[in-house]
């Protein structure tokens, strides 16, 4: 029998995996998984389940129910004033990650250069090299996330086709300012080349504006701009997601997305568009409810001697294990964390090329979107173990 596809064949075990089972075998609190263990607004459940039973239960059109288009293309209008056609401009995903294959698909071939910011979401990489194109990544640099210039002029070049951004951005949960934003805008125009903006914790900002690449001058017509249900109303497990883009990109991540999907659960879509229309309290709302739930996991852990790294947006805050390591790495740190004090986070090593420069080895990530007393049971149990003096 002839191999299977060698690439695929050669991934391992994601450490996301690794540390989840090891959480379980352990009893742990997982702070490594990045979704909410509460429910999101009960209204958006209730119609999503009504929805089941109005006799609508086929396949919903390719680029998503017209209800659902109209209402993102609303959300655009009342947060960034981009005026957006719900018919030619929008197309819904079964998720956000699907989203970024789709709109990756629609404008990359095979030997063109893409450039990255790491730490990165870990489904880049492995979408890009699928697609045969290179990845080109930059690294913001810790401890405060500053986006080197001249590090990132230098990944732009003759092959580039485009720049995959994440802001807010998993892990280090930075949010990019207009003035990074006003930079990369001017490269991608330099350069001819395209945006794809995965912006799905666009509402989850703290103290910052989110500000989409697409309303930068000249990038309008040069940006594909991905948001996500699952994160914008704490039901990561529904996978809808929205693609905003001109309409000639927009057609062609709908073709992308036809032959991956074709179509995504048009109950959900219906709820989701129902979540959209929501007036604007509530997104604030929980934004101020995760930026408590970050200081408190923040003060607690810089407490017992791990030191925090601004994070201004996401679910996620990354932290320092300098003080406590005694020269272990992030991963061997995190697997005897699970072990010993019983909570789980993720090393930040593993957001990286592994075809590239040395990682960072002294942070890893914790998920604050969870129930405070978790979070509280979390920092004692990390107490017990970890102490200064």
């Amino acid at each position: 029998m002839k191999s299977p596809n060698a690439f695929l064949a050669g991934l391992p075990t994601t450490i996301f995996t690794v540390m989840s089972q090891l959480a379980a075998q352990h009893q742990a609190i997982n702070l490594g998984q990045g979704f909410p263990d509460t429910e999101g607004p009960a209204d958006l459940i209730e119609a999503a389940a009504e929805a089941l039973k109005d006799g609508r239960n086929q396949y919903a059109p390719l680029t998503g129910l017209p209800e659902l288009r109209e209402a993102v293309a609303r959300s655009n209008a009342r947060s960034y004033d981009l005026q957006i056609d719900p018919n030619t401009e929008v197309v819904v995903t079964s998720g956000a990650t699907e989203a970024i294959a789709a709109c990756l698909m629609a404008v990359v071939e095979p030997g063109d250069e893409v450039v990255l910011i790491e730490p990165l979401y870990d489904t880049y990489l492995p979408v890009l090299r699928l697609l045969g194109a290179v990845p080109r990544c930059v690294r913001v640099q810790a401890p405060d996330w500053g986006l080197p210039e001249a590090e990132l002029r230098a990944a732009f070049g003759p092959k580039t086709k485009a720049i995959l951004l994440n802001s807010p951005m998993n892990p280090s949960g930075k949010v990019f300012s207009v003035e990074e934003l006003d930079l990369i805008a001017e490269l991608v125009r330099a350069h001819d080349c395209y945006a794809i903006c995965d912006e799905v914790y666009e509402h989850l900002t703290f103290g910052v504006p989110h500000i989409p690449l697409m309303t930068r001058p000249g990038m309008r017509e040069r940006s594909m701009r991905i948001g996500s249900a699952g994160k914008s109303f704490s039901l990561t497990g529904w996978k809808v997601g929205y693609v905003t883009a001109p309409a000639s990109l927009a057609a062609l991540v709908a073709k992308a997305h036809q032959v991956m999907v074709f179509s995504t659960a048009p109950n959900l879509q219906r709820a989701v568009a129902k979540g959209l229309n929501l007036d604007e309290s509530y997104f604030h709302s929980l934004a101020q409810d995760l930026r408590a739930k970050r200081d408190l996991l923040s003060n607690g852990l810089h407490e017992l001697g791990f030191p925090t790294l601004p994070a201004d947006g996401s679910y996620f805050v990354v932290a320092d294990i300098g003080r406590h390591a005694n020269g272990q790495d992030d991963v061997a740190f995190c697997r005897d964390m699970v072990k010993e004090a019983g909570v789980a986070a993720i090393p930040v090593s593993a957001f990286y090329d592994p075809e590239g420069p040395e990682p960072p080895r002294h942070l890893i990530r914790f998920a604050f979107c969870k129930k405070e007393a978790v979070l509280r049971e979390a920092l004692s149990r990390l107490g017990r173990i970890y102490r200064l003096g």
